[in-house]
């Protein structure tokens, strides 16, 4: 199974963003934070995410007659490579993006539907701005949000710290100019059909 298909099934992903952060939980634990799946379907999940080196086991230990584990992330295997994003269709980009909106709302909703959410000052909040960039001024864009990311990424759980998550979305926004032909119209060989499209 590709990484791609592993990590981005609704439930999965799900499994995989309550272990952001360097958290270490147990099934009982992970149940209790994604209450609206079945145990045995959450058991399954973590079962093949286990398997593939996605979830590892960090501590074992005897609750009656059970073995009760603790498992953490291991964030290189939870992520989908380069190369595996480049080589996927219009439509895998599709289900991949369905797969990780649904898995927002379900956050969203968890939060939201808490008994006393305080979005104000929990920090909740969403918005859309549009920029105006080159190509250049883009790159020097995304290694700006990467600085301020990098460091902050390795903080270690704290009592004084709150685990929050942060989703990004970045959309290429398509003129009706600028809009590449699809199938039913092949493009034309023209030099501004070879030189025009979206970035």
């Amino acid at each position: 199974m590709t990484s791609a298909k592993l990590l981005l099934h609704p439930i999965r992903l799900r499994i995989v963003q309550a272990f952001l952060g360097d958290r270490a939980l147990t099934m009982n634990q992970l149940a209790s934070e994604i209450d609206d799946v079945p145990i045995g379907t959450l058991y399954r999940h973590v079962a093949m995410l286990t398997k593939a080196g996605v979830l590892q086991v960090v501590a074992e230990r005897r609750v009656r007659a059970v073995i009760e584990r603790t498992y953490m992330l291991r964030q290189a295997a939870a992520q989908i490579q380069p190369e595996e994003a480049a080589a996927m269709t219009p439509d895998q980009h599709l289900q991949a993006f369905i797969a990780y909106v649904g898995s927002m709302l379900a956050e969203a909703e968890r939060y939201l539907t808490t008994d006393s959410p305080d979005p104000l000052n929990d920090g909740f909040g969403y918005r859309i701005a549009a920029l105006w960039l080159t190509d250049a001024e883009y790159a020097a864009f995304l290694q700006d949000l990467a600085a301020v990311f990098r460091p902050r990424l390795a903080n270690a759980p704290a009592k004084n710290r709150h685990l929050r998550t942060i989703y990004t979305v970045l959309l290429p926004h398509i003129q009706v100019g600028d809009k590449k032909p699809t199938k039913k119209h092949p493009p034309r060989t023209s030099r501004r059909a070879r030189t025009s499209g979206a970035r």
